[in-house]
């Protein structure tokens, strides 16, 4: 963490944070004595513990826990473990912890999909066209089966994906032909979707596997089975399910919440839930209960990942980004925010005992002390979510002092893989030529996706910086998760936007309407990305694999065990990607340098680690032009660096920019 820029405690106990509508809420009396994890971190004594923090603490038995130092043969495990294997373990079980997540997000979609194609939900088959289309890469006929048939068909085959023991899953198919070539010959080529999980903690597990190459090996299959499997099952089964998104205006920021109408959060990770809560919000029999207490109607508005879900599909705003979830009830505005899975901070419930706010819990899988549990059935999906809103509609006589800031953005957000396609060639020339040609001819200079969490312990405005320098160098940017809820607040994510950019991504989002920042959904939907990737490679004329196209990543502010899974997967796929501020293998410099410069050599693809927006970029750019020179496109585009005065001179002409994102506060 930079110390330097912690937090200052302002008037009435009132943290000094950047983001305007979360000053607004914490600073008003509303607020007076709420605790949040601005607080926390301001009034936290005590730095990460370094051995944890650089993965050279190892608690894998009860001989220890043991703190090795690299290099000095007294601070080994009791086992004799060293740094390089014990860091290597460390950075695995996060691996595995992080595609657990998904795993078990991608089973849940491909059950309720499963009963929804044999009629047992009241959830549709929206998509018929990706049905067909899925269905074929499954190896599956579609010939003349009714859609309900071809739907339990698909859904089965990948519900025994979960459980699969041998073979390749099967949408590591869709990645170019010699990627999979090389996963095969490394042996990293997932068998199944929860086998590489199991593996990778039985392979950790004290006095196994204990070299620390063959270990990140594993952890390469393991992040591949999140990736490739469950992360895609779970994006294109809800997309068929519910729709694929197409460009779709809404707003963000907290400033979404309404005062004549009863606010309803909803929070987590999986859509089923949040689709069932907007199927009835404006069932005649809702809207007759919200006038009995006098509101005009409900306000369902998410938070975190499922935000990014209803906001990617129905175009219903997002109140707030992780580190916004806790400012969000501390407005005194909500009538219940309802949870499902992941990055629900345990602080919600005591900040929402200072309301008459009811905390729901729906997931047996993840109950808070405090909350009211309503266990989520996708059989009874809509009577549960009338329950829930019934229950906020209760409580909106008992509404006290609030606090809605003025703060609220307009995005476009939508951008699915198919919709770029078809944005790029209409109906009948759907292609990702125009793209591999504008950065052949140099307009573009490549594509970088901003992923990942916000957190509390940054707290410079990395994902919104780094997005305007990229932009400005006429890089193309996607950004999925929390980081696409912060940019979206700093006006990126809308047309008017591209005013921003570079003489030559500029000319080019002017021919096709687009947004300078793509909005491409939840973290779970990083797959997107991964086809997008391929679709780049297949359509030609930029190399013959992911290793070969001028494409980056990063995570800026990465706080989840899911985001180095996800950076794992693109590493192994043959991504450049750069976290930041920390990384999790630097208590040894062996792992450190395998995975920053070894992996580059075996998948083409490397991690690396960067400190605030103008080194990212630096270094985003720098591989990008790396990867066109391989290519022979090194036409010279000098490095734009914006100083402060031209950036607000670019953001002056867009409404609301001076709203630094929550996930910098």
């Amino acid at each position: 963490m930079d110390t330097s820029k912690r937090f200052k405690k302002g008037n009435s106990g009132c943290p000094s944070i950047q983001c305007e509508a979360n000053r607004e809420v914490l600073c008003n009396e509303c607020a007076s004595g709420v605790v949040t994890a601005a607080h926390r971190v301001q009034n936290r004594s005590v730095e990460p513990c370094l051995f944890g923090k650089g993965g050279t603490c190892c608690r894998n038995c009860n001989m220890g826990p043991c703190q090795i130092i690299e290099g000095v043969d007294a601070m080994v495990g009791i086992c004799g473990a060293d740094a390089p294997t014990v860091v290597a373990r460390n950075f695995a079980r996060i691996v595995a912890g992080g595609a657990a997540a998904h795993m078990d997000h991608g089973r849940g979609v491909a059950l309720a999909f499963l009963e929804t194609a044999k009629g047992e939900t009241p959830y549709e088959i929206k998509d018929g066209i990706k049905l067909r289309e899925t269905a074929l890469r499954l190896g599956i006929d579609p010939g003349e089966k009714s859609k309900t048939d071809l739907a339990i068909e698909v859904g089965e085959k990948l519900v025994s994906e979960f459980g699969q023991q041998e073979g390749a899953i099967s949408f590591i198919k869709r990645a170019p032909q010699p990627r999979q070539e090389l996963w095969q010959k490394l042996g990293v080529t997932p068998r199944g979707v929860d086998r590489e999980v199991v593996e990778m903690m039985h392979r950790t597990h004290m006095g196994v596997d204990q070299n620390y190459k063959n270990i990140l090996l594993q952890a390469a299959r393991c992040a591949l089975a999140d990736g490739w499997g469950a992360s895609m099952i779970a994006t294109e089964l809800s997309d068929i399910m519910f729709g694929t998104p197409v460009p779709i205006r809404t707003k963000v920021n907290i400033g979404v919440l309404k005062k004549d109408e009863v606010n309803v959060t909803v929070h987590g990770h999986e859509p089923v839930l949040a689709e069932a809560l907007a199927m009835v919000a404006n069932d005649p029999e809702i809207v007759a209960e919200c006038k009995k207490v006098g509101a005009k109607g409900v306000n369902l508005a998410g938070v975190c990942c499922t935000g990014n879900e209803i906001l990617m599909r129905r175009g219903l705003p997002i109140a707030g980004s992780f580190v916004q979830q806790e400012v969000v009830l501390a407005t005194g505005a909500v009538e219940a925010m309802v949870v499902d899975v992941q990055c629900i901070m345990q602080g919600v419930s005591p900040v929402s005992k200072n309301y008459h706010t009811q905390l729901i819990t729906t997931s047996e899988k993840a109950k808070i002390t405090g909350a009211k549990h309503v266990q989520f059935h996708e059989d009874k999906a809509l009577d549960v979510a009338k329950e829930i809103i019934k229950m906020a509609i209760a409580k909106f006589p008992e509404r006290g002092k609030y606090c809605i800031p003025r703060h609220e953005m307009d995005v476009v957000a939508g951008f699915s893989h198919e919709t770029i396609n078809y944005i790029l060639g209409g109906r009948f020339r759907a292609s990702y030529k125009p793209l591999n040609d504008n950065i052949i001819n140099g307009r573009i200079r490549g594509v970088a996706a901003i992923v990942g969490c916000d957190n509390y312990r940054v707290m410079d405005e990395v994902h919104v910086e780094l997005a305007k320098e990229l932009i400005a160098n006429d890089v193309l940017v996607l950004v999925t998760g929390c980081a696409a809820t912060g940019i979206g607040r700093a006006g990126l994510l809308s047309p008017e936007a591209m005013e921003m950019a570079g003489d030559g991504l500029k000319e080019v989002l002017e021919a096709v309407g687009c947004p300078p920042v793509l909005h491409m959904g939840s973290c779970v939907d990083n797959s997107r990305l991964l086809i997008a990737a391929t679709e780049m490679v297949h359509t030609g004329g930029l190399g013959n694999d992911i290793s070969d196209i001028p494409v980056v990543g990063c995570a800026p502010q990465w706080m989840s065990e899911k985001a180095v899974s996800i950076g794992q997967y693109f590493v192994s796929s043959g991504a450049y990607v750069v976290f930041g501020p920390s990384f999790p293998t630097t208590g040894s410099q062996v792992v450190t340098d395998f995975c920053f410069k070894q992996m580059n050599d075996i998948y083409g693809g490397c991690w690396d680690l960067a400190q605030g927006a103008n080194e990212f970029a630096d270094k985003m750019i720098d591989k990008i032009n790396e990867r066109r020179k391989a290519l022979g496109l090194d036409k010279k585009k000098e490095r734009v660096l914006f100083d402060m005065a031209m950036r607000r001179e670019l953001g002056s002409g867009i409404p609301g920019m001076g709203c630094s994102p929550g996930g910098h506060s």
